[in-house]
């Protein structure tokens, strides 16, 4: 569903991404972890198509993002870790503004706007004023707004940020339903037991580089320890030779 080619985005005097080489295959919930500064939000704006890359390549189910983006975008539901918001329209209006965006119509988005308003326990707020949402209910807009068009791939930048734990949990189960159902949901967190818990593999940059990928019990036996440990002891090694220089 994803596949990544020597993909690099340069920013001035900075490579926030360097070379980066990774293939998500379809029905998958895969995990990308890094320290701050890795080049996670860079490299998942270039996988929707918000940056362009410097060079290398996005193929979004065999979909080349640079040639051919209006394809490639309308298989990806999208959101970031501080989802933008009209601050004037209620919820629903949001939402269906988001479905029109995706040409659908509303015989085809109404009943979908439904499942998920009771799905996330919006039914109260959904024709209230987004300006009034908590962070919690502005997560579950941006999040229902995502996945209203039912997208192949979900794409998401630390999901559970202002969820209460029924709704992280209704959320993760609905993660889980979708990959089963042969999404493949592409997820960011700092949050490691999340990553243990929902994902089938995980990938992990450092300085914009791939240094580690695998399942849970392959990154966790390269240090033969649990997923935090192996995370703080692989992201250590990569940057200490170049600490020392």
């Amino acid at each position: 569903m994803i596949k990544l080619e020597n993909l690099t985005k340069d920013f001035a005097r900075v490579r926030a991404v360097d070379h980066l080489n990774l293939h998500v295959g379809a029905g998958q919930i895969f995990g990308f972890l890094g320290p701050n500064g890795a080049g996670k939000t860079t490299t998942i704006r270039l996988i929707t198509g918000l940056l362009h890359p410097t060079f290398g390549k996005v193929l979004i189910d065999g979909v080349d993002m640079d040639e051919r983006p209006r394809h490639a975008k309308e298989r990806i539901g999208y959101v970031p870790d501080h989802p933008f918001l009209y601050e004037r329209l209620s919820g629903r209006e949001f939402i269906e503004f988001q479905a029109q965006l995706r040409l659908m119509r509303p015989p085809a988005f109404k009943p979908r706007l439904e499942e998920l308003s009771g799905l996330f326990s919006m039914d109260g707020w959904l024709d209230e004023r987004i300006e009034s949402y908590s962070q919690g209910m502005r997560q579950k807009v941006a999040t229902a707004a995502a996945l209203i068009h039912d997208p192949a791939l979900i794409v998401l930048d630390e999901p559970l940020v202002g969820l209460d734990p029924k709704s992280a949990r209704v959320f993760k189960d609905l993660l889980r339903q979708r990959a089963s159902s042969g999404a493949t949901v592409f997820l960011s967190t700092h949050v490691l037991p999340i990553a243990q818990e929902l994902c089938d593999r995980l990938a992990i940059i450092s300085r914009g580089r791939l240094i580690a990928e695998g399942t849970f019990d392959e990154i966790k036996n390269l240090q033969d320890s649990n997923l935090e440990t192996a995370f703080l002891r692989i992201t250590e090694e990569r940057e200490r030779p170049e600490l020392k220089q």
